[in-house]
């Protein structure tokens, strides 16, 4: 007994802790696809292009509202969609791969639109009589007052003092924050619907349907139609409009009804070039002014404060663990990146976080971060291909709604 107590030797090294998953209550459940588990390719490929369509909207919207008042006609409206489509392309890519590495799309923000409407107004544009050079001018104007804005964000971000602030976040405060970034579309959103309600009205009320009644009414073995309720309605109200537009229903409207109900009065497809590589300085030599760089960062540290909340949104809604405070940081500087590359190519406006993107993580429950890298991809090809391929569009919406139809019909068969 002694013997064997003692030729024991000492007793073996406790084992290592080892590694457990973060508490599945602090995951969202019932995500189908979380960040690491990509879907397969064809799914991937229209869920990606989903999400291209849906940041598409704040992509034409704010060229559409600015460039006209900076003295720019459908050529230059044409040429600055593109280059922020390319742009948000570069800034969703370097954000899933070097920032947060979360599935965000980096894209156009409203917060900036209002700076750039000051400098628009600034006095010493006004005396300019050519509209296209005064459209240079204020393009210079706003490179240089977003290059200024970016350094905000590049250097709260990657020198650690954004990290130091996150630390506070906790889930009350959290919460507000993510909720107040939503809650800032509305008043931009409902009052587009407006606009054309006879056209906004049943896309929202579509996309309800579609999302939430359609899935509960037809069980099929994979969701089909909550997971491409976008691109669904898309299609179906997009024919609708166009529908309308060839009929001559708006043939006696005013110019303003026609403008925002139409669906051949935007002019982008008549200016885009056939193929064209955005490139910076591309409008020139940036310009700097003292009062237009801090109305511009004065949007910045808002852009920062309301990307910080939907990147705790977007964690949530890919099923990933917590955000840890120095992610956080280094995401802010990428973003601080994405702005100067802005300012460097000229898109007129700084970029944040879409809201808008992060919302259809939680509709399709899919937050795969190989899904937004494809949606980055869209990006940059329809910004170089403009006008390629916006011709074959409806075309091609007709493909994606018979390719979406036949694998329903296979999933009923499944069923049956």
């Amino acid at each position: 007994m002694a013997g064997g107590g003692g030729g024991g030797g000492a007793a073996p090294p406790p084992k290592q802790d080892e590694l457990h998953p973060h508490p599945v209550k602090d995951q969202l459940p019932n995500i189908s696809y979380c960040i690491t588990s990509p879907p397969p390719w064809p799914e991937a490929i229209l869920l990606g292009f989903q999400h291209f369509l849906v940041m598409l909207g704040t992509t034409v919207i704010i060229p559409t509202a600015l460039v006209p008042q900076m003295g720019g006609g459908n050529d230059e409206k044409a040429r600055v969609v593109q280059t922020l489509l390319f742009v948000a392309g570069l800034n969703t890519l370097f954000q899933t791969f070097f920032g947060t590495r979360l599935p965000a799309v980096i894209g156009g923000s409203y917060t900036f639109v209002v700076p750039t409407i000051s400098i628009i107004l600034a006095g010493r544009y006004s005396n300019e009589p050519d509209p296209h050079e005064k459209f240079l001018r204020i393009m210079r104007g706003t490179q240089g007052a977003l290059i200024v804005a970016s350094t905000l964000q590049i250097i709260v971000g990657f020198s650690g003092l954004w990290r130091n602030v996150t630390r506070f976040l906790s889930p009350l405060s959290a919460v507000p924050l993510v909720a107040l970034a939503g809650f800032g579309l509305y008043e931009l959103g409902f009052p587009g619907v407006a606009k054309c309600v006879e056209i906004g009205l049943p896309q929202i009320i579509l996309l309800v349907i579609f999302s939430q009644y359609i899935p509960h009414a037809i069980h099929a073995e994979k969701p089909v139609f909550d997971r491409f309720a976008v691109l669904f309605t898309v299609t179906i109200v997009w024919l609708y409009a166009y529908l309308l537009t060839v009929g001559g229903a708006y043939r006696h409207a005013a110019p303003k009804t026609q403008l925002h109900c139409r669906t051949d009065r935007s002019g982008l497809v008549g200016g885009a070039p056939w193929i064209r590589v955005p490139y910076p300085f591309q409008w020139g030599a940036p310009t700097f002014d003292a009062g237009e760089a801090f109305a511009m960062m004065a949007a910045s540290f808002v852009a920062l404060v309301e990307s910080t909340g939907t990147f705790i949104a977007v964690s949530r809604y890919a099923s990933a663990t917590p955000v840890p405070p120095s992610v956080l940081s280094r995401g802010i500087g990428w973003q601080g990146i994405g702005i100067l590359l802005d300012g460097l190519f000229g898109t007129a406006n700084g970029s944040s976080v879409s809201v808008e993107n992060a919302g259809l993580l939680a509709l399709t429950r899919v937050g795969s971060r190989r899904v937004v890298q494809i949606s980055a991809g869209f990006m940059i090809f329809f910004s170089i291909l403009g006008n390629f391929t916006l011709l074959p569009t409806v075309y091609f919406f007709l493909l994606l709604f018979l390719g979406i139809a036949h694998l329903t019909i296979m999933y009923r068969r499944r069923n049956c």
